[in-house]
């Protein structure tokens, strides 16, 4: 097995703004295990993620990260991505979205996605918070 490149060949300042958003917003645990869980193929997209999306996106200033949040889930919800939606309804949750701007969120974009979107999204965010409102 190849040996796994865990830090990227140049760390940028986006990288570095990136990693520090991702762990506050997402929890060091899952980052930390995302790496983990990396291997030779997939290392560079972790790297990516984290230097593009979380650093030169989310960390761009210019708007407050509760609105990126509430754009990433109504964005995620019409791509209908079940999984990233959960783990950014968890991150949501953590960082002061509330069970109520969610619903909104989900029957608003139910006017615009349909409602097989919208099922399928309740359907996640009402797994969501029975496990936050269960820990």
């Amino acid at each position: 097995m190849a040996k796994r490149a865990k830090t990227p060949a140049r760390r940028s300042k986006a990288y570095d703004e990136g990693m520090r958003i991702r762990r506050r917003w997402m929890g060091k645990d899952y980052v930390a295990k995302a790496f983990r869980d990396a291997d030779d193929f997939t290392i560079d997209l972790q790297h990516f993620v984290t230097e593009h999306g979380w650093g030169a996106s989310w960390g761009r200033g210019g708007l407050p990260l509760k609105m990126r949040s509430i754009m990433s889930l109504a964005m995620i919800f019409a791509l209908n991505r079940p999984h990233e939606l959960e783990i950014h309804l968890r991150a949501a949750l953590r960082n002061g979205i509330s069970k109520a701007e969610i619903k909104e969120l989900l029957l608003h974009g139910a006017v615009y996605c349909g409602a097989p979107a919208a099922l399928d999204g309740f359907r996640v965010a009402r797994r969501v918070l029975a496990e936050a409102n269960a820990g």
